[in-house]
């Protein structure tokens, strides 16, 4: 038997394959672990298979004052439907050069056709140097964008968000920013109340709002400025009713144009792009958790009628509401009769 073969044991399973570096970051390494591997069907079956694997099978090094052991080659990486690359501490060829070292490249050549990729942090760089991130948007650690752009100009970097998803290729900012990238990632899998329990039982938010750009330093203080949350707290209770920009600034004694400005720097995008996400997030799961028809959940989300509703729907994700709900809850029933 192969290696690959005995490295993944439970067939039907989604396979996840991390691939280490040595000066790995532990938690980046954890955080995959931990949110795929606590994926589960309402049977309690896991839905994931998690493996580590290196270039080269043994010890490696960490960041952190004790090494790891890693049991498995890049063969591994021939058996998976997911490879996740983390960042490391230890910059190589892909920081300093832009060029993807020969073991690296000879591990990417194992990779099957159609597998999906993610980067964690500076992670991205390798994706970048083996020619996947071309002409794709992607991102990376906000202290290593300047870094990022020299080596590689052909990537449409966007340094303000927390992840980006390209379809095939995914990445994601900062190490914290590699739990929201795997949440949106079993999302996409296997929906948002799967997702939901996860965050749950990690005891993190199921999706943070804004991206990256609020955590970055400013060369000059900024003087403190009120939140914007008592507006979004009520406005996540108002969705299915009308709200204006007017309205949401009331709440915080703005007037529209400071509400505005302050939002964008709390949350990372416009105030109507944010409720057209947390619209959209509602009607995923009132599509997934009840059998009301499409009309009454465009009215319980905010869309009004079933018509925009399967706009906004198809514009974020791509497919009708519909077939949104054929998906997932087949899924789910399918699962519970098993």
């Amino acid at each position: 038997m192969s290696e690959a073969a005995q490295v993944f044991a439970q067939p039907g399973r989604h396979r996840v394959a991390v691939l280490v570096r040595h000066g790995v970051i532990p938690l980046e390494l954890g955080l995959v672990h931990q949110v795929f591997g606590r994926a589960a069907g309402p049977d309690g079956e896991p839905l994931y298979e998690v493996v580590t694997c290196a270039v080269e099978p043994g010890p490696v090094r960490t960041d952190a004052d004790f090494p790891i052991h890693v049991a498995h080659g890049p063969q591994a990486l021939a058996e998976a439907d997911t490879v996740v690359v983390p960042a490391t501490h230890e910059p190589d060829e892909t920081e300093t050069e832009g060029r993807l070292p020969e073991p690296l490249r000879d591990a990417f050549s194992l990779m099957r056709p159609g597998v999906r990729l993610a980067s964690i942090c500076t992670g991205a760089f390798v994706l970048a140097a083996a020619g996947l991130l071309d002409g794709r948007r992607a991102t990376t650690h906000w202290m290593s964008t300047d870094d990022f752009r020299a080596l590689y100009p052909r990537v449409r970097l966007d340094p303000d968000v927390l992840y980006v998803d390209e379809g095939a290729v995914l990445t994601s900012a900062g190490e914290a920013a590699g739990i929201d990238l795997c949440l949106h990632m079993v999302r996409e899998d296997h929906g948002a109340a799967v997702a939901n329990e996860v965050a749950r039982r990690t005891v993190v938010p199921p999706h943070r709002d804004g991206g990256q750009a609020q955590f970055i330093r400013r060369p000059v203080p900024e003087p403190r400025v009120s939140s914007t949350g008592t507006a979004r707290a009520w406005a996540l209770d108002h969705l299915d009713r009308p709200l204006t920009l007017r309205e949401l600034a009331a709440r915080e004694s703005m007037s529209v144009r400071t509400f505005t400005r302050r939002f964008r720097e709390e949350v990372g995008m416009t105030p109507l792009r944010w409720l057209t996400q947390q619209r959209i997030e509602r009607a995923r799961h009132l599509l997934e958790e009840t059998d009301a028809p499409v009309e009454r959940i465009a009215a319980d989300a905010g869309f009004g009628t079933a018509s925009s509703l399967r706009q906004h729907f198809h514009a974020a994700l791509g497919v009708s509401p519909r077939a949104y709900r054929r998906t997932f809850r087949t899924r789910t029933d399918q699962a519970a009769a098993a």
